[in-house]
C-alpha cells in the first residue's frame, strides 16, 4: 500500500530574474511516506533550487507544488517546521552554544506558548543526538567541532523536530566513509522503520542508488530521467549528463558507476 503523498511537485519551471535560461523547466517530484528519493545531476543542474521551489521559498512561474495537498507557498515557516525538516548545504557562523542547545533548536516549532522545554522535547533531543552519532559530543561548544561532526549535529537537529519528511541538500559533505555511510543507513532505517519520506540531494551517485528508492536526474534544470536506480543510472545516461565515460557494474542488483579514464591518445 502506497504512503501518504507529502510533498507533490508538478511540472514545475523557474528562472531567476535577469537570467538568460530557466534554473528548472517542467520538473516534477512527489515523495510519500516511507520513500526515500534521491536527486542527483552536476553542479549547476537546478538541484537546490528545486528544493526551494518545493519548499514554497521561490514561487515557480509554471507548475505547482503541495505540501499536505495545500500549495506550499501558503505554509507558514513554523507550521511547514512541523512537517519538514531541512538541512542546508551551508550554514554561515556559529553561535556560542553547545551541541544540546544546539539540537533542541529544532524543537522551536513544537514549543509551547511560553517556550519552556518539556520532557518530551528533551526525549526528542536525546534520540536524534544517538541516531546521529553525536551524543557523546552533547557537552561540546560548536567551534570545537570538526565539520564532519557539526554536519552531523545539523542532521541531528533537524530529526529533533520529528518531521514526516526530511529534505538533505548534500549532507555528507566533509564526512568521512564511516559517516557518509552511517548517514545513508540512517536515512534509510528512518524511511523503514519510522515510515518518513526523505529527499536528499547528493553527489554520491553510487551510494544514492544502492540506497534510494527512486532517483531523480537532472541535466541544466531539466528531468533527464526519473525512477528505479536501474532504469535511470545507465551507461549512456550518466555519460551524457555528465559529460565523462563511464562504465555501470551491478553491485548487490543495483548499478554502481564506474568513472573512465580519458586517455589523451584516444
Amino acid at each position: 500500500m502506497e504512503g501518504r503523498l507529502i510533498l507533490d511537485v508538478r511540472g514545475v519551471s523557474y528562472r531567476y530574474p535577469s537570467a538568460a535560461a530557466d534554473a528548472l523547466a517542467c520538473v516534477s517530484l512527489n515523495a510519500r511516506a516511507g520513500e526515500f528519493h534521491a536527486v542527483l545531476g552536476p553542479n549547476g543542474s537546478g538541484k537546490t533550487t528545486l528544493v526551494r521551489v518545493a519548499l514554497g521559498l521561490l514561487s515557480p512561474q509554471a507548475g505547482t507544488s503541495e505540501v499536505l495537498g495545500r500549495p506550499a507557498t501558503t505554509w507558514s515557516r513554523r507550521e511547514l517546521a512541523r512537517v519538514v525538516a531541512v538541512v542546508t548545504q551551508r550554514e554561515e557562523g556559529l553561535f556560542p552554544q553547545r551541541v544540546r542547545e544546539t539540537v533542541l533548536l529544532g524543537r522551536y516549532p513544537r514549543l509551547s506558548l511560553w517556550g519552556a522545554e518539556r520532557a518530551q522535547d528533551r526525549s526528542a533531543v536525546e534520540r536524534a543526538l544517538g541516531r546521529c552519532d553525536v551524543a557523546g559530543l552533547a557537552d561540546r561548544w560548536l567551534w570545537t567541532l570538526s565539520g564532519g561532526e557539526y554536519q552531523r549535529v545539523r542532521v541531528a537537529r533537524a530529526l529533533a523536530q520529528e518531521p514526516q519528511l526530511l529534505v538533505l541538500d548534500e549532507p555528507t559533505a566533509s564526512l568521512d566513509v564511516r559517516h557518509e555511510m552511517e548517514l545513508f543507513e540512517l536515512a534509510r532505517t528512518l524511511v523503514d522503520e519510522h515510515g518518513l519520506a526523505v529527499v536528499m540531494i547528493t553527489h554520491h551517485i553510487n551510494l544514492a542508488a544502492r540506497f534510494a528508492d527512486r532517483v531523480l536526474l537532472l541535466s541544466e534544470g531539466r528531468a533527464v530521467g526519473q525512477g528505479a536506480p536501474g532504469e535511470v543510472l545507465t551507461r549512456e545516461t550518466v555519460a551524457r549528463v555528465f559529460a565523462w565515460p563511464v562504465a555501470i557494474e551491478a553491485f548487490d542488483g543495483r548499478p554502481q558507476v564506474v568513472p573512465l579514464r580519458r586517455r589523451r591518445n584516444a
